[in-house]
């Protein structure tokens, strides 16, 4: 009878153990995470780190880190998937790219500052890659939409709990 390999139940349990303990690396992680296309959230381990007296700038400005490299993950996937994606699932013609293109140019990047909206978030920032966004353009609306979420919870916390 053959041996199950059980090195990547170790990983998981020692994640789980080290996500119980809440500190500045799980907050990155799970901020990180939250902002790629898995549907979880991280406002509510900032929350739980202010809460216990964490200082808020460091708080949120690493929940800020991980959630923009999480939107630049999203946005690097519609770059450098993005042909195949359109051309072999979506099945969109080279005419309607452009129109969409034209589209997203003219309306489209500034709604890439809305990107930490849950539901529609990952997605814009998806579609960013697809249109091939500027990376200093979408790194500027999405990192000052993402800070300013995570102040404003920051804040609404702190006003809470004092």
């Amino acid at each position: 009878m053959e041996q199950i390999d059980n090195t990547f139940l170790t990983y998981i349990v020692a994640a789980h153990g080290w996500l119980n303990q809440p500190g500045y690396g799980s907050l990155f992680l799970v901020s990180l995470l939250a902002s790629t296309l898995i549907p979880m959230g991280s406002e509510w381990l900032l929350v739980m780190m202010l809460a216990k007296g964490y200082p808020p700038l460091p708080a949120i400005l690493t929940a800020t880190a991980g959630n923009y490299l999480g939107a630049t993950t999203t946005w690097l996937v519609g770059l450098y998937g993005g042909s195949w994606l359109i051309e072999k699932v979506f099945r969109i013609s080279q005419a309607q790219q452009e129109r969409a293109r034209g589209y997203y140019q003219r309306y489209g990047i500034f709604s890439l500052f809305f990107s930490w909206v849950p539901v529609i978030g990952d997605p814009l920032c998806l579609v960013g890659g697809l249109m091939r966004v500027n990376f200093w353009f979408f790194s500027g609306l999405v990192a000052s939409g993402k800070l300013l979420r995570y102040a404003v919870i920051a804040w609404i916390t702190l006003r809470s709990i004092s």
